[in-house]
C-alpha cells in the first residue's frame, strides 16, 4: 500500500485543524490521481437498507458547506447533494437491502455497500479514503481508514452527504408503501414512536429481523 510523505505529529495535527484536503493532498503527493472518499449511512436503523457512496472530487476541489452529513439540516443536505453530483469527477452508490443485512450482519453489509459504490466508478479510483476503521479487504486498491473521516476529509464528507440523502429518499419511498410506520419522519431509526408502531402492527418486510428490538418484538408475538 502506498504511503504518503512523513509528517511530525504536531505538523500533521496542525494541518488537520485547518485543511479539509490534507488526506487528499497527502495521497496525491504520493502519486494518486483519482482519490475516492467513501462513507455509508444506515447502519443503526431498524428498517431499510444500508447505503454507501464513493466520491472522486477534482484536484483541490472544495465545495462550500460540505461537512459531516449529521451536522447539516435536511435542506442543506438536499442542496449540497445536487452540487456534489455536478462537481464530482465521478461518484458511485452502493445499496444493500435489509434481508442481506440480516444474513451477513450490518458491518459486512456496510462494507459490501462500499465495495459496490467503488465498483460503480469507471475508470476506478486509485486510492480510497474510508470513514471509520475497517478497510474494504476485497478491493485491491490502496486505501486509508480515517476515524471520524467525515469531519476530517472533504471527499469523505461529500460521500457522507450522497449516502445520507440517497438513503433518506429511499425511506421516504418506503413510507409511501408502509405509511403506518412513518418512515418519512424517523428514517427507520429506533425512536419511541417507531417502536410503538412495530408493537402495534408488527414488523413489515423492510424491518431488520436480526436487530434486537425487532427480534424481541417478534418473540413477544410468537
Amino acid at each position: 500500500m502506498r504511503r504518503g510523505p512523513a509528517h511530525s505529529p504536531a505538523e500533521f495535527l496542525s494541518q488537520l485543524d485547518s485543511d479539509p484536503l490534507v488526506f487528499e493532498r497527502t495521497a496525491a503527493a504520493d502519486g494518486a490521481l483519482r482519490i475516492a472518499g467513501i462513507d455509508e449511512a444506515g447502519r443503526g436503523p431498524l428498517a431499510g437498507p444500508v447505503v454507501a457512496a464513493a466520491v472522486v472530487l477534482p484536484k483541490e476541489c472544495l465545495i462550500g458547506g460540505v461537512n459531516d452529513s449529521k451536522k447539516l439540516t435536511d435542506r442543506q443536505r438536499e442542496r449540497l447533494f445536487g452540487i456534489i453530483m455536478e462537481r464530482a469527477a465521478a461518484y458511485g452508490i452502493g445499496i444493500v437491502d435489509e434481508r442481506t443485512i440480516d444474513e451477513i450482519n450490518v458491518l459486512q453489509a456496510a462494507l459490501l455497500a462500499m465495495e459496490r459504490a467503488v465498483a460503480a466508478i469507471a475508470p476506478p479510483p486509485d486510492y480510497l479514503l474510508i470513514d471509520g476503521n475497517c478497510s474494504i479487504k476485497r478491493i485491491a486498491i490502496p486505501q486509508k481508514t480515517i476515524i471520524k473521516g467525515d469531519s476530517l476529509s472533504h471527499s469523505i464528507a461529500a460521500a457522507s452527504l450522497l449516502a445520507k440523502v440517497t438513503r433518506d429518499r429511499i425511506m421516504v419511498e418506503l413510507h409511501d408503501r408502509f405509511p403506518q410506520y412513518n418512515f418519512r419522519k424517523h428514517k427507520g431509526y429506533g425512536t419511541a414512536d417507531h417502536l410503538a408502531t412495530i408493537r402495534e402492527h408488527g414488523p413489515c418486510e423492510v424491518h431488520r429481523r436480526s436487530f434486537k428490538p425487532v427480534a424481541a418484538l417478534l418473540q413477544e408475538k410468537a
